[in-house]
């Protein structure tokens, strides 16, 4: 099976729970069809550089999965459908990275630096 990193962008006016109902319904796809996925990081509500769909922010979510080609397919389908998702986009990486991916590391710096100058 090959490995992915899956990053999807939902509408602004859901909640954070709507958001993880969403990941959690993804997840299943993947899973019926033989595949699994292990991190999952919620990056937030973040301002889009222009307007998708006639919104200016999305929530941001990474998924690292392992799976076959089919179960990718079936999951970037619902996805395609969907009017909670504004835009996905699936990369095929060697390994997954360990530890926090560089967005998380950047807020984690980000809010070192606000906590100094406060």
């Amino acid at each position: 099976m090959a490995l992915y990193e899956h990053v999807f962008l939902a509408r602004q006016d859901l909640s954070q729970q709507q958001v993880d109902a969403l990941v959690e319904h993804y997840k299943g796809v993947i899973e019926a069809n033989g595949g699994s996925v292990g991190r999952v990081e919620n990056w937030g509500l973040k301002s889009l550089t222009y307007r998708v769909k006639k919104n200016r922010k999305a929530y941001y979510t990474l998924m690292d999965i392992t799976a076959p080609a089919a179960a990718l397919n079936e999951m970037e389908r619902q996805m395609s459908l969907s009017e909670d998702v504004l835009r996905f986009i699936t990369i095929k990486v060697e390994a997954h990275e360990e530890g926090p991916s560089a967005m998380m590391q950047k807020r984690d710096r980000d809010d070192r630096e606000r906590g100094e100058r406060g």
